[in-house]
């Protein structure tokens, strides 16, 4: 070999060094990005499952609530005709006073602010679990999509280095600035885009 081609040989060593720098540090700036991805669709997934879990629970407190309202009310109409047919005052007095009694409980059941464990209350408490189930489950969506183009970009970029491509890095980088996006979505504006 002469000197001519060895200085040619290292010169070209010295700029695919070069390169290849760039490209590794093009390969850590989209692996920041996707674990933060990452960990943004981790905490929307377990957010949405727990939004899932607490309105279940709310729903299924509604029904129990509006079984027992059932119950009370078919207790005051029985009450009602037992005490018409009946002909002692004071049998009719205890039945009215009883009926009172479980119509206010039957209001309680349907709609108690103080406590917010009204059926009213309990709908619109599982109906707000619902709404941040959703919201929660439309960022892990665009979390994971951005998630597979960080990782499509960081093997892109894993490939440049191997074939010397550089059509493979803009690639790399695209899919980067797609990821982005995806995460910006996620965080800012889940519903805007819609997934299927």
């Amino acid at each position: 070999m002469s000197a001519h081609e060895s200085m040619e040989h290292a010169e070209h060593a010295e700029h695919a060094s070069g390169s290849n720098k760039k490209i590794a540090l093009l390969i850590a700036v989209i692996a920041l990005f996707l674990a933060f991805s990452e960990t943004l669709g981790k905490s929307a997934q377990t957010e949405s499952i727990s939004k899932n879990v607490e309105a279940a629970n709310l729903w299924a407190f509604f029904q129990a609530k509006s079984i027992r309202r059932t119950t009370v009310q078919t207790a005051i109409e029985e009450m009602k005709v037992a005490s018409a047919a009946s002909p002692d005052e004071a049998v009719k007095a205890a039945a009215a006073k009883q009926i009172d009694a479980w119509q206010k409980t039957a209001a309680r059941y349907r709609s108690e602010p103080e406590t917010g464990e009204g059926s009213e209350q309990l709908a619109a408490r599982a109906k707000h679990a619902e709404h941040d189930r959703d919201l929660a489950a439309a960022r892990y969506h665009h979390f994971e999509l951005a998630s597979a183009a960080f990782q499509i970009g960081i093997v892109l970029a894993s490939a440049t280095i191997i074939t010397g491509m550089v059509a493979l890095a803009w690639g790399a980088g695209l899919l980067a600035v797609i990821g982005l996006v995806f995460t910006g979505i996620g965080v800012f504006a889940p519903h805007a885009v819609h997934l299927i």
